[in-house]
């Protein structure tokens, strides 16, 4: 069996990568100023600062999932880590949830309204046509299960899902669901480190890591064995 390719081109990988610097670059940018204004030299004094912006701070980071499911290839438990440091564990989970659902959303629609050619262009042959004949074949149960599992790259089967004839609210919800368990470990490890306890942060967090490294090590046998659901 082949290995699947997400990108079609070097082109398109190399746009995608461009597009994770860029937000690492942000994020580098936004921390550096932060630290000039003593916000990060403790958790409460970080919250007490986003605190200041009201309502704006939990709109802010829904928006910014959103964005990342639809432009940035950065997993979403790395900003779910970040949303249980600043919100705790089950309000990070719900706006991370929240903001993907939005993002996933919008993939599903873009491609429904722009077509195959539009999904073509970024999504490799052999990938397109897997995730194609899964969500045809299986329906919700398989998209469920593709955002359950860790490691697999659901944000880019937002965009080939959305080509199927599957309702866009039932695969938004599909897709929520499965992104619950993992989005809530990453906000439960981010809030443990907010409140200093770092080593069961860091065991989540492994733990995260580690389930998403072997479903990407073997993801040729979860490619097989989702084919035969």
């Amino acid at each position: 069996m082949r290995s699947l390719r997400l990108f079609r081109s070097h082109e398109a990988r190399r746009s995608a990568l461009v597009a994770l610097v860029g937000l690492l670059a942000a994020l580098l940018v936004l921390a550096a100023v932060f630290a000039r204004l003593d916000v990060f030299s403790t958790p409460a004094e970080l919250r007490a600062f986003l605190d200041s912006f009201g309502r704006a701070t939990p709109v802010a980071f829904v928006l910014l999932q959103a964005m990342q499911v639809v432009a940035a290839p950065v997993p979403g438990q790395v900003l779910s880590f970040v949303s249980g440091y600043l919100f705790g564990p089950l309000w990070g989970t719900a706006y991370s949830v929240l903001g993907a659902s939005i993002g996933s959303y919008a993939a599903f629609w873009l491609s429904r309204r722009y077509g195959r050619p539009y999904v073509e262009r970024i999504v490799a042959d052999d990938a397109f046509e897997w995730f194609e004949t899964v969500t045809a074949e299986n329906g919700l149960l398989a998209l469920f299960l593709v955002f359950l599992i860790p490691g697999l790259p659901d944000d880019v089967l937002c965009f080939v899902a959305g080509l199927t004839d599957l309702d866009l609210k039932k695969m938004t919800v599909a897709a929520a669901l499965g992104r619950i368990p993992g989005f809530f470990f990453a906000a439960l490890a981010g809030s443990n480190a907010a409140a200093g306890d770092y080593a069961s942060a860091i065991v989540i967090a492994a733990a995260l890591g580690l389930a998403g490294l072997v479903c990407w090590v073997y993801r040729e046998r979860v490619r097989a064995a989702l084919s035969r659901v």
